[in-house]
């Protein structure tokens, strides 16, 4: 039904003018000045679609707003807004940023909406979106979408993003580090405001330095996003309610670095986090069917694990360790995900769709830094503990239920490492042999700095379940998903430095329903 889908040339054209446009352009204000406040400024998104429902978010800016504003919202089947499919009014409040999230239901499954916001006498600029195909319907569509994470703003440019405004996507799911908490450095290509973020008032300006990007604005108006965090939301390594620096006032930091995230991300109401709890508790954690072709699984990597083993002297957070120096990471009793998340992903698992797609923060896939045999007693290896390898058995029971339940059609996506990675899953990576579980695809950064690539190379002989890696690549990539086979783009900017640069497909795999492992293509 050709009604349902987008044009997308047109949209394109559209969405690139109001990008390019001055803002009195893009919100529609016919006269402007120059001491005008633009209400709009941080642009709008869109997210947590279902069959039924999506939520539409923004957020006013300008020194001089009331506590509480009124923001009408419209959602329609055509952009030119002659159907309306839904409209309403939020009440926009100082306490939490005057930020937006309104919740329109009751819409139709499977199709293209267009939205836009309207207060003070301006109005935002146009973006699209749209609802899940219902598990009734048979739908046979492809679902198309990206993964992406680490867009460090002063590290680079954001070309990787109008690469994902321009490919027509039905989803964006952004995997961790939206933003990052720490001082900008002089000899990158940007520069952000301030130093460190450890107040509620630093990360929402450090959110609204990041979101006035136009490229970005662009990714988020193009399609809905579905969202997971990392740790520079907060900070750096930090695990639970324990910081590297071993801070007793961090829960208070990580409460406003919860609270910041959700005032400007297009989560439901529902989800804004629990003031009263210490350190803010917010649940991320969440599932989307997709029709009848898939189950996605959106995971929380870190406001529930335990915190990391063997640290250094004096200090939490991350370390390299050797597995025979650091008998903890053995202990059964660790998880990454908590036993409450851990029970709720092993009992959702899908067997009816023939995919289930598990959406997290890190790479699962073992990789370690030496010789795996180098352990007189056993295996050995060295291996980053802020990682799935810093929770190996926390690891083996996720990929053990998927293994004794035969699950179907599990793909693993993951970011947080700054390289592109692609492996093979095993229910036992001490036995090369062993069977493949699942596949994994770990996305690169958006813009973030990776390793070297010799460190990898040097690394690749201990880890032979690890197809490609490669930490000099920034970008994204891009999947199409079918009932019988998902396709893989693994899309790479030319100059990260460089926000016109060229984006290119730098390899290309395949996995085939019911064999796990991919495929060069």
């Amino acid at each position: 039904m050709p009604h349902l889908f987008p044009d997308r040339r047109q949209f394109l054209h559209t969405l690139g003018n109001a990008v390019m446009l001055p803002a009195c352009a893009v919100s529609g204000r016919t006269h402007a000045t120059a001491t005008e406040v633009h209400r709009f400024d941080l642009g709008i998104a869109s997210g947590s679609p279902t069959a039924r429902s999506v939520v539409l978010w923004t957020r006013l800016t300008g020194g001089d707003l009331p506590n509480r504003v009124d923001v009408h919202w419209e959602l329609s089947h055509d952009e030119a807004f002659k159907r309306i499919a839904a409209r309403g009014t939020e009440t926009a409040e100082a306490a939490w940023a005057h930020s937006v999230h309104a919740e329109p239901r009751g819409l139709e499954p499977g199709r293209w909406y267009w939205y836009r916001f309207r207060a003070l006498g301006e109005r935002s600029m146009t973006g699209r979106t749209r609802t899940a195909p219902l598990a009734t319907s048979g739908a046979t569509a492809p679902l198309r979408f990206a993964i992406a994470s680490c867009q460090r703003y002063d590290a680079g440019h954001y070309a990787a993003w109008r690469d994902v405004a321009e490919q027509n996507l039905d989803l964006v799911m952004f995997l961790g580090d939206y933003i990052y908490e720490g001082p900008s450095r002089s000899d990158l290509p940007r520069r952000h405001e301030g130093g460190e973020a450890r107040t509620l008032d630093t990360y929402r300006a450090r959110y609204a330095t990041y979101k006035r990007d136009p490229l970005l604005q662009a990714a988020h108006a193009s399609a809905p996003w579905l969202m997971v965090w990392d740790d520079h939301e907060v900070e750096n390594d930090y695990a639970g309610l324990q910081d590297p620096r071993l801070d007793p006032h961090f829960p208070e930091r990580r409460a406003a670095g919860y609270q910041a995230y959700w005032e400007h991300m297009p989560f439901p109401r529902s989800a804004r986090p629990r003031l009263d709890v210490a350190g803010g508790a917010m649940r991320i954690t969440g599932r989307l069917d997709w029709g009848t072709l898939a189950r996605i699984h959106l995971l929380d990597n870190r406001q529930y694990r335990d915190p990391q083993v063997c640290p250094r002297s004096g200090r939490g957070g991350s370390n390299t360790v050797k597995q025979t120096e650091c008998a903890a990471l053995l202990d059964p009793r660790r998880t990454l995900l908590g036993a409450e998340q851990e029970r709720w992903l092993a009992e959702g698992w899908d067997t009816r769709r023939p995919w289930n797609l598990l959406a997290q923060q890190t790479l699962m896939a073992r990789h370690s830094w030496s010789d795996t045999a180098d352990g007189d007693a056993g295996p050995g290896g060295t291996y980053w503990s802020d990682g799935w390898d810093g929770y190996p058995l926390s690891r083996n029971r996720l990929l053990g239920t998927v293994a004794e339940r035969r699950m179907p059609g599990v793909v693993v996506l993951g970011g947080d490492v700054h390289a592109n990675v692609v492996a093979d899953l095993k229910a036992d990576f001490d036995r090369p042999e062993s069977p493949t579980v699942a596949t994994e695809f770990c996305g690169t950064s958006i813009s973030s700095q990776g390793r070297p690539q010799e460190l990898l190379d040097m690394a690749r002989p201990f880890n032979p379940h690890i197809q490609f890696s490669r930490s000099t690549q920034r970008g994204c990539m891009l999947f199409t998903l079918e009932a019988k086979q998902l396709q893989v783009a693994l899309r790479v900017v030319d100059n990260a430095k460089d926000p016109a640069s060229a984006v290119l497909t730098g390899a290309s795999f395949v996995v085939e329903a019911g064999r796990p492992g991919a495929v060069a293509a």
